[in-house]
């Protein structure tokens, strides 16, 4: 213990505060003690959280419009105000930016956004509908930028006042608005004021960032360990201000901390006011300080039912991941039981779709699907069929559960809410058969041979944080195919982004798709990433769609029918959500395993008054951009 508290110190002493922002902040400041001034920052004023994507990679660039950035190193839950963001605890989008819901046109050509009046960004000028105009040109017309591809539908943006932005659409699209809305990123406004008078928007580092949030960034470290923000003396100016009120932390502080027991430690001594850290460790802190809570007093303890899942996706265009018969032995071979044994001890519900086990979803598309499913056939060959689909996978998982000592509930609702519906069957026979079928064979040892007969090595790509979730199940992925007789590695790298997007990879272990909101039916989100006309066709080149470059006239089609039907129509737009899910467990270009947990915990010796369980005010994670929102109902305890 005392070599990790020691250790624990020196993470946080490492570094000096780089002064990177405005105000009365932006000074250097001397790295501090750990319980009193931590980093230098009182700590009664001072919330410490942890970054979830891992040690910053370009700590100087705040450029979120190129390239992928550590957005949660505060920039999006502090710095950003997107127009809408999604909200899936109280069922309905926030109006962040925007004053009002989108407006469309009958044929949906034209979408109308009025904007929240009296919004400036943090060096005092106000935001109008220049600055949105001003960004919807700049990406349509800029090669290289995120959101260059989908921008190609906007044809003429044009401010028809101060405050009302008019986008006119190249083709139908009563979905465009939603590459503004907000769920774990979006397309943000550019302060037109800074970016009219850079040469090169591809290669310009935004440092210092403008804020258009409550905090404004005051430090950061170098080497990426840490971003610290203030509170901005004009918060009122800021649409978290006028809906919610005063952020309470006058300082908030991002930091990678990587060890998870370093975390546990962290929150213990008052650290870490709020830290995403694995199951297990979750148990040791709760156990270890009175003062430690988390969303749920009971197993699993976090976020139940997050809209997010979690699985493997599939390098389409690398053999013989091109091949779905073989995608889908890969699936035959996984014991979904073990996967969540490693993963999350069995806490987290198994998802064999692309959508989670929130309530909604489930009446919308499991229980919808449920016989299609149950009906779901493989041709093996030689005249043999299996159907793969288990609904017993649940009571397995809920006998490991109970045998664990954790308690499991009786109610079929909450059983479907916390373990899920169904998954697909352990059928390593018949994998086999499906991979024999296509040329596959085996060595003396069992081990598998491409059909060229070399050995078949499979590695999963995932990010360097090792309690991610993407990072435990990379190594229970590779654990499953191992046992199977396939030579499958783990792979975590800190380039994972750039590796995904020019498609050096076999499989990554993460989102099988883009999440959908979960507070609303519509798969657009999700399905429109996976049109063929994203796709670049040449890997070692960045591809704009979706990582795993499958694409489907099927698919096209149910995007296409998405972009004109109203968003309003959830009826029809489970319809074709649920066309949509067929073709992908079809052809199963990416595995779905299960719900998201989203284990946060909270020390509450500092701040108090959370979303808990008892008092689910807002979505619960620091990581999410509805963390400003959060802050204002926080409660210093005056220690």
């Amino acid at each position: 213990m005392k070599r990790l508290l020691f250790a624990l110190a020196v993470t946080l002493a490492a570094g000096t505060l780089y002064a990177g922002g405005e105000g009365e902040g932006g000074t250097q400041a001397a790295a501090g003690g750990a319980a009193g001034d931590l980093l230098g920052f009182p700590r009664s004023e001072t919330l410490h959280a942890n970054i979830i994507t891992g040690r910053v990679s370009a700590p100087t660039n705040f450029n979120e419009w190129v390239g992928w950035k550590n957005r949660d190193r505060g920039m999006q839950q502090l710095m950003n105000e997107s127009l809408w963001t999604s909200d899936f605890i109280n069922g309905q989008g926030i109006n962040g930016l925007a004053s009002g819901p989108p407006e469309y046109n009958d044929d949906f050509t034209e979408l109308t956004i009025r904007l929240r009046e009296g919004v400036h960004w943090s060096d005092g000028v106000e935001v109008t509908a220049d600055d949105l105009v001003f960004t919807v040109g700049l990406l349509r017309d800029t090669p290289g930028m995120n959101f260059h591809a989908v921008m190609q539908e906007a044809g003429n943006a044009y401010a028809a006042d101060r405050y009302t932005a008019v986008i006119e659409l190249t083709q139908p699209n009563s979905r465009f608005h939603t590459y503004f809305r907000d769920f774990w990123g979006a397309l943000w406004v550019m302060p037109k004021h800074v970016f009219e008078k850079v040469d090169d928007p591809l290669t310009f580092e935004y440092n210092p960032p403008l804020s258009i949030g409550p905090y404004v960034l005051h430090s950061f470290d170098p080497e990426g360990m840490w971003t610290a923000w203030e509170r901005r003396e004009d918060w009122e100016r800021t649409p978290t201000g006028m809906l919610y009120g005063k952020p309470a932390p006058r300082y908030v502080v991002l930091r990678h901390i990587d060890e998870t027991s370093a975390r546990v430690i962290a929150t213990v001594r008052h650290e870490m006011d709020s830290g995403y850290m694995p199951i297990e460790s979750i148990r040791a802190a709760l156990g270890a300080s009175p003062y430690a809570r988390s969303k749920r007093p009971e197993f699993p303890w976090a976020q139940v039912g997050a809209p997010t899942v979690n699985g493997h996706v599939f390098n389409t265009f690398r053999p013989p991941f091109d091949n779905r018969e073989v995608r889908w032995a890969l699936v035959l071979a996984t014991d979904i039981v073990s996967l969540l044994s490693v993963t999350y001890d069995g806490g987290a519900g198994m998802s064999a779709l692309v959508v989670s086990n929130v309530p909604q979803y489930l009446e919308q598309y499991y229980a919808q699907m449920e016989d299609w499913l149950a009906d779901f056939t493989l041709d093996l060959g030689n005249g043999e069929t299996f159907k793969p689909w288990d609904t017993d996978a649940p009571e397995r998982l809920m006998e490991y559960v109970a045998a664990r000592g954790y308690a499991v509930p009786d109610d079929p609702d909450e059983i479907a809410h916390v373990f899920g519906v169904g998954w697909w069957k352990y059928a390593p026979d018949v994998a086999a058969k499906l991979l024999e079928k296509n040329g596959f064979s085996r060595n003396s040892d069992g081990k598998w041979l491409l059909p060229d007969g070399t050995p078949w090595r499979i590695e999963i790509l995932t990010g360097t944080t090792s309690g991610a979730d993407n990072y435990r199940s990379a190594f229970a992925g590779a654990r499953e195919w191992s046992k199977f007789g396939i030579d499958a590695v783990a792979i975590p790298s800190g380039n994972r982004g750039t590796l995904y997007a020019v498609g050096d990879y076999d499989v990554g272990a993460g989102r099988p798709v883009r999440e959908p909101w979960g507070d609303h039916p519509d798969l657009y989100l999700s399905f429109n990433q996976l049109h063929s006309s994203f796709v670049n066709p040449t890997l070692g080149e960045r591809t704009s769609g979706h990582v795993s470059r499958w694409s489907d006239p099927r698919m096209d089609a149910v995007v296409a029918d998405l972009k004109v039907t109203d968003w309003g129509d959830t009826e029809r737009l489970v319809e074709i959500g649920i066309e949509g899910m067929k073709i992908l467990v079809e052809e199963m270009p990416a595995i779905a395993h299960f719900t998201l947990l989203d284990l946060v915990i909270w020390d509450t010796y500092y701040w108090e008054n959370w979303p808990g369980e008892e008092n689910a005010y807002m979505v619960p994670f620091h990581h999410w951009p509805n963390f400003k929102y959060l802050l204002p109902s926080l409660q210093a305890t005056g220690n």
